[in-house]
């Protein structure tokens, strides 16, 4: 008899639709399969956890956009597929959930109970109560009105699941309007139900200057990592009693240049390597200047950044900047055995070299990882974004052995 051995499956979103691949680790290929439309662009995913004995996604969706540029939307939600086991194949599981506004990020606690939800505009927090069968309920009203910041961009239950984690980002000053403070907002969690807990702004300027995007904890050790997204930067804290210190240990450039930034130079994603001995940052950047009536890109940016992690104080250690063969990547993910990683761009751009001005189609860039936690770059895949549509979120999760 043949020995088992596990599959793993990619999803990825382009607008409202959410596409599963089959994965061949060893030759880093991927192979479309099925997919499922959602209510709304897609804007994050999230799986119940890897223990449970039934596979869900939680996903939530939109149909607005930037806050900023007004195009706030009417149908929002959030949504349990069911992920059969053997194949992979998506289905919608229940009624899907009314938002009261655009949901950013969302995330599932340790227990596959609840699933928390970020939004940006307005920021806010939510819990919903995840029922027996997975699909999900109404929201359930936090003890006391919360402290939300200024443009929350992810959510995350802490390591230990009494406390979960509004990561607010804030905003530059622009046009005349001064800048938002950002902050990480610390809420105690107890069935559900969301309290105030504490909230820190590295830096002693009460958030001024400090503009972080997402984390990632270490799988082992007390120790937690956020892209700094307006100052690209990587920050590692030290964990205790649910909340992170109040300041970093180590903070960290991610740029290859610096001090050479240009503008809509930003860090995006962050994700500590399954074996706790790597993190990986996104840079991304899709400034335009106009060249002859064309927006071109301006020439930043567009990397992954690798560090190694000290394994006795957590500090990370620049080893490799590896290009992402496309423009503002906003998300990547590893396979759980940690032997792949793939980025996803959003958007075509318009790029000007030395034989005149091209299109440049957003992509999903498959990287070899080696035991040395370096990307050696494998392949791409061409992917069509039509009318507007972003290519919003990518992630890899392990199927039932078979």
């Amino acid at each position: 008899m043949a020995a088992n051995h596990t599959r793993f499956a990619l999803y990825r979103s382009v607008g409202e639709v959410l596409t599963q691949f089959d994965m061949d680790i060893d030759n880093a290929t991927l192979t479309p399969r099925g997919s499922v439309t959602l209510p709304g662009n897609v804007q994050y995913v999230w799986p119940s956890p890897p223990a449970s004995a039934r596979k869900f996604f939680y996903v939530t969706s939109s149909d607005g956009g930037s806050a900023s540029a007004g195009v706030l939307g009417k149908v929002h939600r959030l949504s349990a597929l069911r992920v059969d086991s053997a194949t992979g194949a998506l289905a919608l599981h229940g009624e899907p959930q009314a938002l009261l506004s655009r949901p950013i990020h969302n995330c599932v606690d340790a227990t596959g109970s609840y699933v928390l939800t970020a939004y940006n505009g307005p920021s806010n927090i939510t819990a919903h109560r995840i029922f027996p069968d997975g699909s999900v309920g109404a929201a359930i009203a936090p003890a006391e009105p919360l402290d939300t910041g200024v443009f929350a961009h992810q959510v995350r239950m802490m390591p230990s699941n009494r406390a979960a984690l509004l990561v607010t980002r804030g905003n530059d000053a622009s046009h005349g309007k001064a800048e938002d403070p950002g902050a990480l907002k610390f809420y105690r969690f107890n069935e559900g139900v969301l309290s105030p807990l504490t909230s820190i702004s590295p830096g002693g300027r009460g958030g001024l200057g400090y503009g972080p995007r997402h984390v990632d904890f270490h799988p082992s050790k007390p120790w937690m990592y956020a892209s700094i997204e307006r100052q690209n930067t990587l920050h590692m804290h030290t964990l205790n009693d649910d909340v992170a210190s109040a300041e970093p240990l180590f903070i960290k450039d991610t740029l290859s240049g610096p001090n050479h930034k240009v503008p809509r130079q930003m860090c995006s994603a962050i994700h500590v390597h399954p074996n706790g001995r790597f993190v990986y940052v996104a840079n991304r950047a899709d400034g335009t200047v106009d060249v002859k009536g064309q927006r071109v890109f301006n020439a930043g940016e567009n990397t992954i950044a690798v560090f190694a992690l000290n394994p006795s104080t957590g500090e990370p250690t620049l080893i490799q900047h590896v290009e992402t063969h496309s423009y503002h990547v906003r998300t990547f993910s590893f396979d759980p055995s940690g032997r792949l990683m793939v980025a996803a761009s959003t958007s075509a751009m318009l790029v000007r070299d030395s034989d005149g001005v091209h299109n440049v189609p957003a992509a999903m860039s498959v990287y070899r990882l080696g035991r040395d936690g370096k990307l050696t770059f494998a392949r791409k895949y061409d992917v069509d974004t039509p009318r507007k549509k972003m290519q919003f979120w990518l992630g890899m999760m392990a199927l039932t052995p078979g």
